[in-house]
């Protein structure tokens, strides 16, 4: 029969085990335990669905609206010689803020915005210079666009993902350069091309309106 000691050490063991995965910073840097993926050092941000559950509405509040005042200067009105350069590179597109939110809301259509505001977070995480807060955005954005348990990850070959795993342990406001540059091109070879071939882009011309006569003298 156990010792009372014996008993309560017995009893201790499930409990324990129940316990959710901690998120303090010493786990997130411990060594790989079991179930834990020694590559993915925010094991605990993509793998855990309870946790994600948790952060749900903490993940909207902070990632998606830090993108919402962008997405509020670029609806402006572009005129029709902006409109036109659009069609003669994808990177006089991107160039222009009202292109980009063009561009954003055909992508919607497609059900692929997911890669614009990838690209976008991304260049909110280089314009990022306090350290404490290119932590935080590099994790949004592995948590939103890296993780394979996210609704919105993007298209990323391994080497790429990789990449990013072993960047995380010591983030860095260029940790996503890489896969910034593959969905930019993924982005430029597969949707731009629909995009200029479509009613929404013939819309912008026509709202923008014919080009100015010359004057007679």
């Amino acid at each position: 029969m156990p010792t009372a000691h014996e008993a309560d050490k017995q009893h201790a063991g499930p409990e324990e085990a129940d316990q959710p995965p901690s998120m303090s910073s010493h786990d997130a840097a411990s060594p790989a335990g079991p179930g834990r993926s020694p590559c993915c050092p925010w094991w605990s941000c993509c793998c855990s669905p309870s946790w994600r559950d948790g952060q749900q509405r903490a993940r909207q509040a902070s990632g998606e609206n830090r993108l919402q005042p962008l997405s509020d200067r670029e609806a402006c009105a572009p005129s029709l010689e902006e409109v036109q350069s659009w069609a003669q590179s994808f990177d006089k597109l991107m160039r222009s803020p009202a292109g980009r939110s063009a561009f954003r809301a055909f992508l919607r259509t497609e059900y692929s915005e997911e890669n614009m505001l990838f690209w976008l977070a991304c260049e909110e995480l280089k314009a990022e210079a306090d350290q404490h807060g290119v932590d935080e955005k590099a994790r949004l954005i592995y948590e939103d666009y890296v993780s394979i348990l996210s609704p919105r990850e993007v298209s990323l070959d391994s080497r790429v993902r990789e990449g990013i795993n072993k960047r995380m342990q010591e983030p860095s406001a260029h940790t996503f350069d890489d896969a910034q540059l593959q969905i930019y091109t993924l982005m430029h070879r597969d949707s731009y091309p629909r995009f200029l071939g479509s009613p929404a882009y013939r819309d912008l011309l026509l709202q923008a309106g014919p080009p100015a006569s010359p004057k007679e003298a």
